[in-house]
């Protein structure tokens, strides 16, 4: 049996291309790229190509990369950075009750340190309201941290609407577009961001890499102490293999952004498709007009997440759901308590299934064909 992976949203296979630079790099630039040597040298042209591919992809300067562990660095840099450089101005943020969790438990951390938070609603869709949002920004509002596109629903929110909305207030605003990048086509001049945070994992590149762009001028604190390393705001040797891996998955990633949001769209309706063909009784979750293409979380009526997640895993199909299972329990999603209350039924049969590299549009149906299998043995074992 062929196994099927449609977990592209909790990481993605590493590109073969990305996996041939790494190894080249690891074999060939071994320098330190502080060293002020000949072979330092070589390791920092290759780290500052790198750096400037990365830039461009956002539309940004190169000094305005700072290469970290990946997104939740980036996030956690953008948000305690921000509130630390700028608490004598406020101890205001506002955020969603629908972030990841990078951004979510790092802004329950300030909030212990006496900073206030505020959570904006969303719809069922997912989206927020930006009148609830005016009505939230205050004057000693120092931070606004509003996710891209959602993780497990796949909803986009209305970033550049916000951004011109905080053009002339004080706050920086920041936005964690991990699960964006490299899926739609971003540039931080056109949405008015302060800070953006993006993975290398996300889109076939490497795990352990990321990068927070910060914007000229823009205040921040550093998080971590030590060496002068991507100018004195994340101390550390860099990863130089990871970041020339990261490189090269971005700029593949660039040059197929358009047609791979077709190819999305595509596999949506054929796994849509075949499931009404079925008559498989399915509502699907998140804002069907903004939303990011490679996501898909699907409601199915009368299901049971975890024994669900079991069979398709038995049946070679790996997907996953936005609720964190343990022995015998299950942590249900913040993302879809926000969006439907919690005590919907979408938050025990909803699962995320999410497209990328390696698939086709023969894998996607047979995928959809196993998922239909499974809902109605499941059904009728009820």
């Amino acid at each position: 049996m062929n196994t099927i992976y449609l977990d592209h949203a909790a990481t993605s296979p590493m590109h073969p291309e990305v996996i041939e630079v790494m190894t080249k790099a690891m074999s060939e630039v071994y320098g330190n790229p502080s060293s002020i040597h000949t072979v330092g040298r070589s390791a920092r042209k290759v780290l500052d190509d790198a750096r400037q591919i990365l830039a461009t992809a956002i539309g940004a300067k190169d000094n305005e990369i700072i290469v970290t562990s990946g997104g939740t660095e980036a996030d956690n840099t953008a948000i305690f950075g921000t509130a630390y450089a700028l608490k004598e101005k406020g101890k205001h943020i506002i955020t969603t009750q629908i972030e990841h969790h990078a951004v979510m438990h790092a802004c329950e951390k300030l909030e212990k340190e006496g900073f206030e938070v505020t959570y904006l609603s969303v719809d069922r869709s997912g989206r927020i309201s930006l009148d609830e949002l005016k009505s939230a920004l205050r004057s000693d509002t120092i931070l606004v941290t509003i996710m891209y596109g959602n993780n497990e629903v796949g909803t986009i929110q209305p970033i550049a609407e916000i951004g011109h909305i905080l053009k002339d207030h004080q706050a920086s605003f920041h936005t964690d577009a991990v699960q964006a990048f490299g899926i739609e086509r971003l540039n931080v001049n056109e949405l008015n961001v302060d800070l953006l945070s993006v993975s290398s994992h996300k889109l076939n590149g490497p795990k352990g890499v990321g990068f927070l762009y910060q914007r000229t001028g823009t205040p921040l604190l550093p998080t971590s102490y030590g060496g002068s390393q991507e100018k004195k705001r994340r101390a550390g040797t860099e990863n130089v293999p990871a970041t020339v891996g990261f490189a090269k998955a971005v700029m593949i990633s660039q040059q197929e952004i358009e047609s791979k949001i077709e190819i999305f769209k595509n596999y949506r309706k054929l796994f849509i498709d075949r499931l009404n063909n079925e008559n498989i009784i399915f509502e699907l979750n998140g804002n069907q007009e903004h939303t990011l293409q490679h996501v898909l979380n699907i409601s199915f009526t009368g299901m049971e997440v975890e024994s669900f997640l079991v069979n398709l895993d038995m049946s070679g199909v790996f997907a996953s759901s936005g609720s964190a299972c343990t022995a015998g329990s299950i942590d249900p999603s913040h993302v879809l308590v926000a969006m439907f209350g919690k005590d919907a039924d979408e938050l025990r049969n909803s699962i995320r299934f999410s497209f990328g590299l390696g698939l086709s549009e023969e894998l996607i149906i047979e995928a959809a064909n196993r998922t239909a299998k499974i809902v109605k043995r499941l059904a009728n074992s009820n």
